[in-house]
């Protein structure tokens, strides 16, 4: 059966209510949405998230844009090549691979929750949509994996999958709150917290997970307004300080 309205937070796995990394742990010398950014994640046993995009042979590749130049240096249109291609011709910025999503997820194993964000591109989301529900076969515990995306038609073929699906909304596409109960929770920017559409989802149970959060302050601000916090680019003492002890620490102090 799948999985319909706004999702409570059980049905979550618990861990990605103290913090998702944005791309993946990443700093100056660690590029977004590559393997060593994830496996920073991971040391930490914090969830992250990621970008999905379909290449020309059907397959899922990690990165943010459609344009690989920003995090490869080198131009090129993800969805016009094929995952070979791509494979042989670029490397990030730090010198690792272009991840596959299946790389990401045989490297993660379950080991921590990943929010895969679907990007579509040139009317493909029905195709992206099933790509990944192809490459999530072997997932044992759904609750590893939430479905993310801007668009709608990315989100309705999953609707049977039995992922918890989170419509996306940006400050200037607020006109998307409009499909909010056809999904199990809403994802809103940050600026739009405090919007009373937004307040009024969550204050009837709705789990709200806000982006992109990147100091202390954003942080504990939006602790007690949103339920999972999207952070990136904190220095590890801050992500210390903010980040939730655990009740074994508690108990030591």
């Amino acid at each position: 059966m799948g999985v319909m309205g706004k999702a409570k937070k059980e049905q979550f796995d618990p861990r990605v209510f103290t913090l998702l990394c944005h791309r993946g742990l990443h700093d100056a010398n660690t590029t977004e949405n590559g393997l060593r950014a994830f496996q920073k994640a991971r040391d930490l046993n914090l969830p992250f998230e990621l970008d999905v995009h379909l290449t020309k042979d059907g397959h899922l590749l990690v990165c943010h844009d459609s344009e690989l130049k920003r995090t490869t240096g080198k131009e090129g249109i993800i969805e016009e090549m094929d995952l070979g291609y791509i494979k042989q011709n670029y490397k990030l910025l730090d010198g690792e691979e272009v991840p596959s999503l299946l790389e990401v997820l045989a490297e993660n194993d379950e080991q921590v929750p990943i929010v895969i964000e679907l990007k579509p591109y040139q009317g493909n989301q029905k195709l992206l949509a099933r790509a990944l529900v192809n490459e999530l076969s072997f997932i044992k515990d759904k609750k590893n994996i939430n479905v993310i995306s801007f668009d709608p038609r990315c989100l309705f073929p999953l609707k049977k999958s039995g992922y918890l699906r989170g419509l996306l909304v940006g400050r200037q596409r607020k006109y998307v709150f409009a499909f909010r109960r056809f999904f199990e929770f809403l994802c809103p920017d940050k600026s739009l917290l405090n919007d009373k559409v937004v307040r009024r989802y969550r204050a009837k149970g709705g789990v709200l997970d806000v982006w992109t959060l990147e100091s202390e302050e954003e942080i504990k601000y939006c602790r007690e307004r949103a339920d999972i916090l999207t952070f990136q680019l904190l220095p590890q003492d801050a992500l210390e300080r903010v980040r939730p002890k655990k009740k074994d620490d508690e108990d030591d102090a």
